[in-house]
């Protein structure tokens, strides 16, 4: 794997090293020990899969308060989303910005998303798959989320929504 750091503190860009010949690649999508030696201490404790039907549906902002946050992988398996990031942790270089890349089935890049950090993404295309590693099992009592649209981060996604679920479309504006 190939770590290149993203432009929010912590945050990875992870891409596939691959071994290639005629039948088609081969290659880790994760492993411990490079993360490790990339400065990551990582443990996938539950894994997650999100189908979602219509190009422009929104999903997100989440993340999970102590003691019991989160760190996540998150890899586009079908299709294409605009994944995004927001760094929420005071004290962070990057507290208050946010990143958005693009991840497709087809460039197997994944998004390393550090504790702190709220994630969410919109769909491109038509019956798009996102898979999620996670370090922390899914606790309702600590889940949290901030609205998409929020003023203070500003996020710009690349389409109009066409879907978002009532839960996140009523998330609060953030309030540190």
């Amino acid at each position: 794997m190939k770590f290149r750091a993203a432009p929010l503190d912590g945050a990875l860009r992870i891409e596939l090293a691959r071994i290639e010949d005629a039948r088609g690649f081969f290659a880790r999508s994760f492993c411990r020990r490079e993360f490790q030696e990339a400065g990551v201490s990582f443990e996938c404790v539950q894994c997650n899969v999100s189908e979602n039907r219509r190009k422009g549906a929104v999903r997100g902002m989440h993340f999970q308060i102590a003691p019991r946050s989160e760190a996540k992988i998150v890899r586009c398996t079908r299709g294409a989303a605009y994944d995004v990031i927001v760094d929420l942790r005071p004290g962070s270089p990057t507290y208050l910005r946010w990143h958005g890349e693009e991840l497709t089935a087809e460039s197997h890049v994944a998004l390393y998303v550090p504790e702190g950090l709220a994630h969410g993404f919109q769909t491109l295309e038509d019956d798009t798959e996102i898979l999620y590693m996670m370090s922390e099992s899914y606790s309702p009592e600590h889940a949290r989320g901030v609205r998409w649209n929020d003023p203070r981060f500003d996020i710009r996604f690349p389409l109009p929504v066409s879907e978002i679920s009532e839960r996140d479309a009523g998330f609060p504006d953030y309030a540190p």
